[in-house]
This record gives C-alpha cells, structure tokens and sequence, in this order.
C-alpha cells in the first residue's frame, strides 16, 4: 500500500522532532526528511519528490510565505503550514491559504501538549495528498459598479471548508459594489475569520465584515461567519437579519453550514441561491437540500476545481445541487440567478 511521503521543514530541530513522531505514528505516512530552512528545503524536494510538505511560516533566509509562492508558482503541490495560530499570525495563515497551502496548523500553545497540538495533523496530510493542487494563477480585479447587474431581492448563502478561501476570493471579487445580501459559513478558527473578512473586503466592490447579531441582510453587504462559539443564521419575515446563536456542533462544526443553509430555507424560502463549495466532510449538504426543497436555486462547485470534493460532492449525491459548475463560473452564475432582467431559474 502507497503512503503519503511528507518533507518536514521548520528552522527548530525540535519542532521537527515533534511534528516527525506525530506523522510516524500513521501507518500511511512516511516522513522521508526534513529541512531547517527553505534552502535546504529546496534541496530535498529536488532530491526526495515528497507528497506533502509541511512548512513554518517563521524561518531565516527565506520566510515561509516566500517560499511558498515559489512552490506554488514553480513545483505546485500540497502544502500545510505549521504556524502560531494566534490574532498575530492570522493575517500571515489568510495569506498562506491564499497562495494555496492546503491548510493552517497551529503550534502548541501553552499548556498544550505536541500530541494534542497537532492531533488533527495526520488526517490532514493524508487529505492534503490526495487533494488536487493547482499552479497559482493571478486572481481576476475586483468587479466595480454594478454595470447591468440589479438585484432582484434573492439572499445568497455559501458555505465552504478546505480549500475555501481561494475559492471565496475567487467569488467575492466577482460580486459587484450592489451585490444579492450574502451569507457565508467557511470552516475557519476563531482567531482567522476576523482578518479572512478583511482580505475578502479588498477583494470586493461590496462591503464584506464578520457578522454581527442582528445585523439587516443588506444590499451589497457580505457577512462572514465567525468562527468558534457560534452559528450563523438568518431569521426575520420581510426584513432579514443575522442571528448568532450558540450551540453544540453540527455535522462537526460551529459555525455549521447545515445551520446557515437550513436557516435561510426557512427565512427566504424561494428567494435565495445556495452554493457549496470546496471542503471535506458533509456539512451543508442536508442544509442546502432544504433550500432547494424549499424553492432555492443551488449550486455545487465541480470535481475538477475542488480542492477538496467532498462537501459538494455529497451535495451533488443527495440531489441538492441544481447546477454544478467550475469555480470560475459560480460568480456570474449567481449574479444571472439574483438579477431582476433575468428569468430567476436558469437551465
């Protein structure tokens, strides 16, 4: 049976020790080196081919984002970042995920023991080699004025996980000045939704914030969920609103795309356009065969430019997805769906 070759790089040699015994431990992962610095690193990847590597974003003569654009510019493949997941270092981790690392790991804290730091760290790399990875493109400008687009009172609701914030910048650069009110639940730690909504609100004409409780579904606003305590919701008759309600897990999350989606069935019924984009698992898919249930049209991001086809894909397997589309065309298909000129569905 293959398994999953992993380049370790990170300039403490104990931190290598750690993340090393950690991917041992996984019967389907082979460490088969490690790297003090993106020079060295450079080296091995020549030399060893690996999978997946994992790389710090703090190390001398080459920072960890540098290095990253330069794989993923010149030898596109997995990367996971191993970062201080803090307010701090959430600018840095938004960035990695936008030049196409496959996900952000925090190091330990304190208190926090290697073991439990990096838990999760396994389960990632197997994904991460088995996730497609493309060569960084440059990203389209951000749409302006709304030009012929007037919105016909549609909410648009998004839900994504890994691999969603490249695919987010990608929609949302799309959306113009007088976007459909849009809602949108990304898998993300607490401390990084935050700076990813201020990243997005450079990539877009419209208004893109964390959302708060209560706050009016708005034309050319667009709400993003914080991550950690809370799930997003819309609720309200006539004039919507988001509700930040606590609660347990749902589908594994909080926020959960089930509950936004399942929301904004029952708040706008008809009147909404859900999409499902890249990410692991199944959360959203119950939530967004409730708005088609319920008259809303729905997208599913395609197989080809997922990153991840999970959460579509189960979408697409139960029946929820009207329409499914590669990345680069969910942005004006939405707009064509939330336009007033235009005949609402669209076949």
């Amino acid at each position: 049976m293959s398994k999953a070759r992993v380049l370790v790089v990170d300039d403490s040699a104990t931190m290598r020790s750690l993340v090393s015994a950690v991917l041992r431990r996984d019967p389907e992962i082979e460490v088969i080196g490690s790297a003090g610095d993106p020079l060295e690193a450079r080296e091995a990847i020549k030399a060893l081919n690996p999978d997946v590597v994992t790389l710090d974003v703090e190390m001398p003569n080459m920072n960890g984002l540098e290095f990253l654009e330069k794989i993923m510019r010149l030898r596109p493949m997995p990367v996971i970042m191993i970062s201080t997941l803090t307010q701090r270092g959430a600018e840095t981790s938004i960035r990695a995920l936008e030049l196409g690392a496959f996900d952000c790991i925090g190091k330990p804290v304190a208190g926090e023991s290697p073991a439990e730091a990096f838990a999760g760290l396994p389960e990632k790399v197997k994904a991460a080699w088995r996730a497609r990875v493309r060569p960084l493109g440059s990203r389209p400008a951000p749409a302006t004025a709304g030009g012929s687009f007037r919105p016909n009172g549609s909410v648009v609701a998004i839900g994504s996980s890994t691999g969603g914030v490249e695919a987010l910048l990608t929609i949302i650069a799309s959306l113009p000045r007088n976007c459909p009110p849009t809602v949108i639940t990304q898998h993300m730690p607490p401390t990084f939704t935050k700076s990813f909504a201020a990243r997005l609100n450079t990539f877009c004409a419209a208004d893109v914030a964390e959302a708060r409780e209560g706050a009016p579904l708005e034309v050319g606003k667009v709400y993003l969920a914080p991550g950690g305590a809370t799930h997003l919701e819309v609720v309200g008759t006539g004039s919507l609103r988001c509700r930040l309600r606590e609660g347990d897990l749902v589908s594994g999350h909080r926020p959960s795309v089930d509950v936004l989606f399942s929301s904004v069935a029952k708040a706008a019924g008809g009147e909404a356009v859900g999409v499902i984009l890249t990410g692991m698992g199944r959360d959203g898919a119950q939530g967004l065969l409730t708005m088609r249930e319920n008259g809303a049209s729905t997208i599913g991001q395609d197989e080809a430019s997922s990153v991840i086809y999970g959460m579509p894909r189960v979408a697409f397997e139960i029946g929820a997805v009207e329409r499914q589309l590669p990345l680069n065309a969910i942005g004006d298909h939405i707009l064509a769906l939330c336009n007033l000129d235009h005949q609402r569905k669209l076949h």
